[in-house]
């Protein structure tokens, strides 16, 4: 963008504050712009057939959400939903969809975007199909270390519910309840209330690979 044009933007953005818990935006819903996260993690989940969530990515620091929709011109296919206190701005569509049209870099920046959207979307669906419910479980505890760090007492930062974890993982919450609790004895956790710690890295990474 230019200078011009990110003054545009910058003039009409609206900085919103969402508690953790609340939404940002639901599935099916009409969206009048887009969302860029400037604080916090948002669930980003679907619902299928049978009424349970299943939460396709976590979106932090740097992520927009909604602009699929937005450009698409279609309801939301994802609910976004706060897991940690948030701040985001909003960014309306007429000001997204005017910079399209005038702007063939930004549009190229912004296929780019969705494409590699599409390609994460790729990877669950392949994890999924290939992986046992376990290796899933293993790698979401990998993934949330990596990506979200631990406390001083090596607690993973970002604190999920069980419900949660199962819906990443796309598993029953007993499902998942039971395997956090088989990992606790085999010595691959710690636990402590909902807070979960990783205590043998390199065990867990193995569990993560099916060996």
């Amino acid at each position: 963008m230019s200078k011009a044009e990110l003054k545009k933007v910058s003039d009409t953005k609206i900085t919103k504050f969402v508690k953790k818990g609340e939404a940002i935006f639901s599935e099916g819903e009409k969206l009048n712009g887009v969302y860029c996260v400037r604080d916090g993690v948002s669930k980003l989940s679907k619902l299928s057939p049978n009424g349970k969530d299943q939460i396709v990515k976590l979106a932090t620091q740097g992520a927009v959400l909604g602009q699929r929709s937005v450009i698409a011109q279609e309801t939301s296919n994802l609910s976004a939903v706060a897991v940690k206190d948030m701040e985001v701005c909003f960014i309306p569509k007429d000001i997204i969809e005017e910079t399209l049209s005038s702007n063939p870099d930004f549009a190229v920046e912004v296929l780019r975007h969705m494409a590699h959207d599409l390609k994460e979307a790729d990877d669950v669906i392949v994890n999924m199909s290939q992986k046992t419910v376990k290796q899933r479980v293993a790698e979401a505890f990998i993934y949330l270390r990596d990506n979200f760090g631990e406390d001083k007492e090596g607690y993973l930062s970002l604190t999920l519910s069980r419900e949660d974890i199962a819906n990443v993982v796309g598993t029953a919450t007993e499902s998942a309840i039971r395997i956090i609790s088989d990992f606790k004895k085999l010595g691959l956790i710690k636990t402590s209330g909902k807070m979960i710690g990783i205590y043998d890295e390199k065990r867990l990474i193995e569990m993560a690979k099916g060996h």
